[in-house]
Formats: structure tokens, sequence, C-alpha cells
């Protein structure tokens, strides 16, 4: 097992990457911005190194000091967690390069699947289902362009190929439009991602948004962990996860899983990944893959058994894959909602000092956060302050543990979107599971 492994991350998810380390005995080194120094994490950890100011391209993203950080504590491995250097390809490399193991996938991992037009063309070689589309990047023929997207059929997305969580793409109704769409994504695309590329997808107008989590020792041995429903979304960024997701049977799941698996072995992939589909019409349509630990793991965690951080630290160790598929069993039903210092209404970032914390509790709830009472959120990173998860013998069970937690749970001196949490668990569309990616900006008239 890893003797040492530096933490670069904050928040929630490097708390949560010290416990899975604690347990496995393994030593910690918090690495953190100077606004960070009370973080829970940074108390508990075995050592701490401040690697720059509160802006996160001086710290969080500071390559050369979290780099020497594993250096100066003897490391031997760096864990990325969600989020910031997470799926950066430079980054896993020069870890590697620097005699570190990257907790994660090889570089050329993260690289063919961070390039969206790369990624869909890997996929349709492992017979992984994908949206119709050009299946490669457009070139500068408008006439080519036009009769292509005649021959998908609009609607149509253009899409940056280096893009992602909602940003780069842009939605095209009719042929009158087109050329100039693609001329606007592209030139956003480049000053946004530095990567003008940019390709066309069959626009669907009704999906859900389904996941499917996998592990993979980069060995030969793959497995995948059910699905999770992520369709609960505003601005393309998720509220309310869920799994397994409502309407997926055993036949649909297995269908799906193993050619996600499949996909798996075929690219010698290594450590945790999530396959991300939309879901429509009883098909499943990939549109990307996240090569790291996703924010809404818990869920899987909870109705299989799996401790996904754990399994990421076994696998970076050089273990083999400890699961068989035959020993996963997806048991009941769990709910995951992410609580942001927001305003539930304008969800605008609401920093500062948190003057009172009580976590709910009782059977089938699990609490994910960093903050207590007194701790003060600042204002330079994303607004998650922590996830409220619950587990049931059933979605019904789930959905009842969940707004008694949200009944429960208790935090003053900023504002949340808390309250956003109970309306949304108490809407009847909700309750009957299945709502597609766009309900919820539809419910609060965005």
């Amino acid at each position: 097992m890893l003797d040492k492994v530096v933490i670069a991350n904050r928040g929630e998810i490097a708390l949560r990457i010290l416990r899975a380390c604690r347990e496995l005995g393994i030593k910690t080194v918090a690495v953190h911005s100077e606004a960070d120094r009370d973080l829970k994490h940074v108390r508990l950890a075995d050592e701490s190194v401040c690697i720059g100011p509160p802006p996160s391209d001086q710290s969080y993203l500071n390559i050369p000091a979290i780099i020497s950080a594993a250096e100066v504590t003897d490391s031997v491995a760096i864990h990325p967690g969600y989020g910031f250097l997470s799926e950066n390809a430079d980054f896993a490399e020069r870890v590697e390069d620097s005699g570190f193991i990257f907790i994660g996938p090889s570089s050329e991992s993260i690289r063919t699947m961070g390039d969206k037009v790369e990624a869909i063309r890997t996929m349709n070689e492992a017979a992984v289902p994908c949206v119709p589309g050009s299946d490669g990047p457009l070139t500068d023929d408008p006439d080519t362009n036009q009769k292509l997207a005649a021959d998908i059929g609009y609607p149509i997305n253009i899409k940056a190929a280096g893009g992602g969580g909602g940003r780069g793409m842009r939605v095209v109704h009719s042929e009158a439009t087109l050329l100039n769409s693609i001329a606007l994504t592209k030139q956003e695309a480049g000053a946004n991602f530095g990567n003008d590329m940019v390709y066309m997808e069959k626009f669907l107008e009704t999906p859900r948004h389904v996941e499917i989590q996998v592990l993979s020792d980069g060995q030969g041995n793959a497995i995948h962990l059910g699905e999770r429903d992520c369709s609960m979304q505003r601005r393309h960024q998720k509220v309310v996860e869920e799994a397994p997701a409502p309407g997926i049977t055993p036949r649909m799941r297995k269908r799906i899983g193993q050619r996600c698996v499949d996909a798996c072995i075929k690219m010698n992939y290594r450590g945790a990944g999530t396959f991300e589909f939309l879901f429509q019409d009883g098909e499943f349509y990939f549109i990307e893959m996240n090569t790291r630990v996703q924010v809404e793991h818990p869920v899987t965690e909870m109705i299989t058994g799996v401790d996904i951080i754990k399994e990421q630290l076994y696998i970076a160790a050089g273990e083999k894959l400890r699961y068989k598929q035959s020993d996963i069993d997806i048991k009941g039903h769990a709910i995951e909602c992410r609580i942001n210092a927001e305003d539930a209404k304008s969800f605008m970032p609401s920093p500062g000092k948190i003057d009172r914390y009580h976590a709910p509790g009782g059977p089938g709830v699990r609490v994910d956060t960093h903050i207590y009472g007194g701790y003060t959120v600042p204002p330079y990173y994303d607004s998650m302050i922590g996830k409220l998860i619950t587990y049931g013998a059933d979605r019904d069970v789930a959905i009842a543990r969940m707004q008694g937690a949200l009944s429960e749970i208790d935090i003053t001196g900023i504002k949340t979107n808390i309250e956003l949490h109970r309306d949304i668990l108490a809407d009847s569309a909700f309750q009957a599971g299945g709502t597609n990616i766009h309900y919820l900006e539809k419910k609060l008239g965005l």
C-alpha cells in the first residue's frame, strides 16, 4: 500500500480522501492556500504545506508548488480529487515524470477523454452508443456542414471539442443560423479552451442524464457499479443525484454497463471513471467520460457497499481490482443533495462565517462536509459546502429520509440552497421519478 499521499484538493472531497487513507494506514499531506488554513482536513492531516495565496491559479492550480510539496514531505503519490487539476493531462504527466504516482488514469487516457471528438471516436470503436453526429471535427466547408446538419436532423448541437460542464455548446434549430453558430462556437472555444475544434451532434430535446460508474485496474480487469441519475440540473450543473436511476431495468443496466467495462479494458483504463450518457426513449447516448472521482460518488457507494476512494488507492498502489462483476449487488436506493453557500432564489454565492451548524442524523443519513460552527466560507472557490446523502430500502424511503434530513439540517450566518432542495424533494414530478434535464430550469423559470 502507498506510504504517504498528498491530497491536492480542498473542502469535503479532501476530507473524504483523508478518511479513506486513514482506514488504510496511509499518511496524509494536506496542501492548502492561505485562505484554507482552518479547513478540517488540514488540521487532521499528518502534515500540511501552504502552497500559495487564496486564488486558485496561485495555489490549487499551481503544479510546481504541489509537486514541490510532495518532494519536501517524501510522499509517494498525489490524489487530485475532483475539479482543479483532476482532469489535467499535463499535471498527471508531470506528477509521474517527477517520480510520483498519480492517483487516477494515465495522462494519455485523460487527454483522449478530454478531447470530446477523440472520446467519441474511441467510444464508437468500443461499441459504446453515441449521439448521432459528425463523428469528427467540422471542416470550414459550409456546404458540407449544411448537408451534415440536414442528414442528422434539426435541432442540432454545435459543441467544442475541448469543452465540458455545459460550456462551449450552442443549439441550432434551423439552417438559417447554422453557419453563424458554428463560427461563434469556434471563436468561443478558441478563447476559452485554447482549441477551436468543434463538432456536431443531434440535440435530444427531453433526455435524462444517466451515468455509469466504473473501476478498472489497467491490468485487464474492470467492473461497473451501476448507474446514477443526475437529471435534476440548473445551467448544466447537477443539483440532486440518485442511484439507481428510476426506470432503468437490470437488463438495460447490464447491457450498457458491459459496454463501458469493455471500453475500459480496450483503453487500458486505470482507476475510477464515469461514462456520462443522455438517455431518451429507452436508448443511451454517450456524451463524455469523466476521468476522476465524481462529486456524486456517495450514492453509488451506498447502494453497492464499495468504497470508491479506497479502490482508487488500491489500484494506484498497483493491486489488481479486488472485485469481480458478480460481487456487485445493487441494493436499495440513495439520494444526494448538493448543499451550496448561495441564495436559494438568485443563486448568488454567499461566502462568510457560519455561526451555527447542526448536522442531521438518523438511520440511512450520511453527511459529507468540511464545515463547522465558526468556519468562514471563503469567496475564492466553488460554493458547494457539503453533500447530504440518504439511503433506504427503496426510493420512497430514501426520499422520506432526505425530507427529514433537510428539515433537521441547520446552517446560519450564510445563505444556502437548502430551501431549494426541500422544494425539489416535495415536487410531485421528482417523487414520480424520471424527470428530464430541463425540468428544474423550467420549474424555476430560468
